[in-house]
């Protein structure tokens, strides 16, 4: 197999009929707005394809990795195509990791996963993470899908593409003023492109008409959420969830900031855990300046084991938003965001005496 796609050309061929799927994917990058897109254009062909079943799993270096072979290999009792979709968030398996990934990759190559789809969601890998066997396993028996970062000069020119998808225009000026209001970051963008379909019709947009929108910033955002999730300020961050959730902000973006901060954190406390250079792991997930000082903070305050099992919440909220139930969650996933933010603002480092 070994192909290679980047995000945009994957979601573009998936959206054509017919599809032919692969056996194996690879989503790859540090875009999470992009890398759920690419992902979630997969899970709706497969469940179009007739891929029924859907098994979902997180796993790091100390993960049960043998779940990943027996759900490939359990037989459905209706005889439906599976799902298979794995998380690695650390991008780093471990031996035993590694060791099921080389496995699964020549039973990929083999045609030894029958009526199965695996999908395999890896941060952005490192050169020597990239040359290592597993990964090199998995690329040769897969369709790598490269989620490429979307840096401040690349910005304008994107907002351009997701404007011309519901039919509407910038002037480049405009463009640009747009960029730097939302400092470069690619979710408040793709909020921003969302709120101009919803307040006006296809066509060209007037720069006064950008403005009043892009400025006009709702009380509660869920870059405060964020903030004081980390911050400990447990009663402010129900405050401005609660608001979101009465202004009819969608869930899933709401989602998407607060699961970032912990996907990023579950890096840093990983390579913190290991003995590795924080600054430079700091570096490597893009975090400067008061960012990095609230990040310091927070890993100070949460237990490192927590992370884990956060990252895991934040996913079965995904799922519950999708639909599916999760046991021992909450049906209303608003509810079960609030727990997961709460789990974070409220946890302390344990006393010793």
């Amino acid at each position: 197999m070994g192909r290679r796609l980047d995000a945009d050309s994957f979601v573009g061929q998936l959206s054509k009929s017919p599809v032919s799927l692969d056996t194996l994917y690879i989503v790859s990058g540090d875009e999470p707005l992009l890398a759920i897109e690419a992902s979630d254009a997969l899970r709706a062909t497969a469940v179009r394809e007739g891929y029924a079943e859907r098994i979902s799993l997180t796993l790091d270096a100390r993960g049960d990795w043998s779940a990943i072979i027996g759900a490939t290999q359990n037989v459905s009792l209706f005889g439906d195509r599976r799902l298979v979709d794995v998380a690695i968030p650390s991008g780093k398996p471990g031996k035993t990791g590694a060791d099921t990934l080389i496995k699964l990759a020549g039973m990929a190559e083999s045609n030894a996963l029958p009526d199965t789809l695996v999908l395999i969601n890896l941060p952005r890998l490192d050169k020597a993470t990239r040359n290592s066997k597993w990964a090199q396993g998995l690329i040769s028996a897969g369709t790598l899908v490269e989620v490429a970062n979307v840096d401040r000069n690349a910005l304008p020119r994107w907002i351009s593409q997701r404007l011309a998808r519901q039919g509407q225009q910038l002037d480049n000026a405009t463009l640009e003023w747009m960029a730097d209001k939302v400092e470069g970051n690619l979710l408040a963008a793709f909020q921003e492109v969302q709120k101009l379909s919803l307040l006006y019709p296809e066509g060209q947009i007037s720069a006064e008409d950008v403005e009043r929108a892009v400025l006009n910033v709702a009380r509660y955002d869920v870059f405060g959420l964020r903030d004081a999730m980390l911050s400990a300020n447990a009663p402010r961050a129900m405050s401005i969830l609660a608001g979101l959730r009465a202004e009819g902000e969608a869930l899933v973006l709401v989602l998407w900031a607060v699961g970032e901060e912990i996907r990023v954190l579950t890096r840093l406390a990983a390579a913190q855990a290991s003995g590795q250079d924080l600054n430079a792991e700091m570096r490597r997930q893009r975090v400067f300046g008061p960012r990095e000082h609230l990040l310091r903070q927070t890993l100070g305050r949460v237990p490192p084991r927590s992370w884990p099992a956060a990252l895991q919440h934040a996913h079965d909220i995904d799922r519950l938003i999708k639909g599916l139930k999760v046991p021992g969650r909450l049906e209303d996933p608003w509810e079960e965001l609030a727990r997961l933010i709460l789990r974070i603002a409220l946890s302390r480092p344990r006393t010793t005496r």
